[in-house]
């Protein structure tokens, strides 16, 4: 995982970019290269609060080392990024919470601050070096997804997450699939104890900077 830094509309903005190269297929929620396939990179690229641009695809492309990738954007603070590893799953994390929200909030609920995209916003990266079948790796965005909740629930935040939350699980393309994802498998398990570490982490330090 690399940082690198750019300039954007007068404000110095971060990017961490995994080069996988090939022998790399992921599972995510990003807008680019989102869903299941071969990808040979992961960008997640800080943006400016209050992102307002409708050509989010084309930016990332154009940030990302060109091919086949996929590129998440978060306004929290990207070289603020939390690792943690178990086993050999290894789980990164960058930790944004100024709107925390509810997954099944009442219909008519109103966040504060919500209309500007990516105020704040928990992406997840997660590398193992082993093969998954397709469900597994539906899985594994369950696991993820639940051990990101408990980190949150645990630091006291009243959330499941926030309305922009992206996912990325990046696991080998060829040998012995395994079949399972979920937090009882042996590698849901550990991807889980990872993430659930990372958030955790990320989310203490972002209240002890924010006063919350």
């Amino acid at each position: 995982m690399n940082l690198s830094y750019r300039a954007e509309d007068g404000v110095r903005l971060g990017s961490l970019l995994w080069e996988l190269g090939p022998g790399w297929r992921t599972i995510s929620s990003a807008m680019l290269g989102g869903g299941i396939g071969p990808r040979s990179w992961i960008l997640n690229a800080q943006v400016v609060a209050g992102y307002s641009r409708m050509d989010p695809v084309d930016h990332l492309t154009a940030l990302g080392p060109g091919g086949s990738g996929v590129g998440m954007m978060t306004a929290a603070s990207v070289d603020r990024v939390e690792t943690a590893a178990d086993g050999d799953a290894t789980a990164w994390a960058t930790v944004g919470l100024r709107v925390p929200t509810w997954a099944a909030a009442p219909p008519d609920a109103v966040d504060p601050e919500l209309a500007p995209i990516r105020v704040g916003t928990i992406n997840i990266v997660v590398v193992a070096p082993v093969a998954m079948t397709d469900a597994a790796l539906v899985n594994t965005v369950m696991t993820v997804t639940e051990a990101k909740s408990q980190a949150l629930a645990e630091t006291g935040f009243p959330c499941t997450g926030t309305a922009s939350d992206a996912v990325c699980v990046a696991v080998r393309s060829s040998g012995p699939e395994e079949l399972f994802g979920g937090p009882r498998s042996d590698w849901g398990s550990r991807m889980a104890r990872a993430v659930h570490t990372a958030v955790r982490t990320g989310a203490e330090k972002w209240r002890h900077r924010n006063g919350k």
